[in-house]
């Protein structure tokens, strides 16, 4: 087996939500940085992802993380907390808990977590003082589990003013667009210690298009939401992982 294995657990952001292909599937940064981290060593690895969109925290712990060690990876990306945040009774200090239960269990597995926090959607969206808030208690209470562990990997991109401009959104200005995806996987590249390329970091040009009135917005993006969280039904329902198993990413050049 490749000696470097790497399997992604969390929500829409580690599936790849808003960075999606002409066939309709979804790519997004963990997709990226599997292949980037092929590119860099110049040979195989092999990559899962169990993520599944609209995943509170607690449930991305307790369906994902067991499957996930189960593969015997050598690294483990988490994220998570996004989905609780746009609660009404987010409990920052229990999302944070899930944390520090991901690291025990790398620990007694011998993974190497890799800490990823969401890039901060607040200047697009409604409440975004309220998720501003609450994005910045979650990220000081996340780093606190962590400080005193330097082998834990971060990827810490809700501090990235640039990553928060519209060129790195999708649509519905919640998931990010292939430019913000980009933007991720160079960093967690640079904290596996392998170095992304320098394009990457940019926002490439993408096709100008209409922006969405505010009632066209609340109507395609914001009523949806709502619907889901009075029916009590998420994206994610029905949903299987992308990538479940093991499957083997080659560097580029190998074709």
């Amino acid at each position: 087996m490749s000696a470097v294995r790497f399997v992604a657990i969390g929500d829409s952001f580690s599936e790849g939500v808003g960075d999606e292909l002409p066939d309709g599937t979804v790519r997004g940064w963990a997709d990226l940085a599997a292949l980037g981290w092929a590119d860099a060593l110049g040979e195989p690895i092999a990559y899962a992802n169990l993520a599944i969109r609209g995943r509170l925290a607690w449930p991305v712990v307790e369906e994902q993380l067991e499957p996930a060690l189960a593969l015997k990876p050598t690294h483990l990306s988490f994220n998570a907390g996004g989905n609780d945040m746009l609660r009404p009774k987010a409990d920052i200090e229990h999302i944070a808990d899930a944390f520090t239960r991901v690291l025990r269990r790398c620990d007694e597995a011998g993974a190497t977590l890799i800490v990823l926090s969401g890039a901060n959607p607040s200047g697009q969206l409604p409440l975004s003082s309220l998720i501003q808030r609450r994005g910045d208690e979650l990220s000081a209470a996340v780093l606190r589990r962590i400080q005193d562990r330097p082998d834990v990997l971060q990827a810490l991109n809700w501090p990235d003013r640039q990553l928060s401009r519209p060129e790195y959104w999708a649509e519905d200005r919640l998931h990010m667009n292939a430019n913000g995806h980009h933007r991720v996987a160079a960093r967690v590249l640079d904290a596996v210690g392998v170095g992304a390329p320098e394009e990457w970091w940019q926002a490439r040009d993408v096709p100008e298009e209409e922006p969405l009135s505010t009632a066209a917005y609340y109507r395609r993006h914001v009523g949806p939401w709502i619907k889901r969280r009075v029916t009590r039904r998420s994206s994610g329902d029905g949903r299987r992982p992308k990538f479940a198993d093991w499957t083997e990413i080659r560097p580029s050049s190998a074709g």
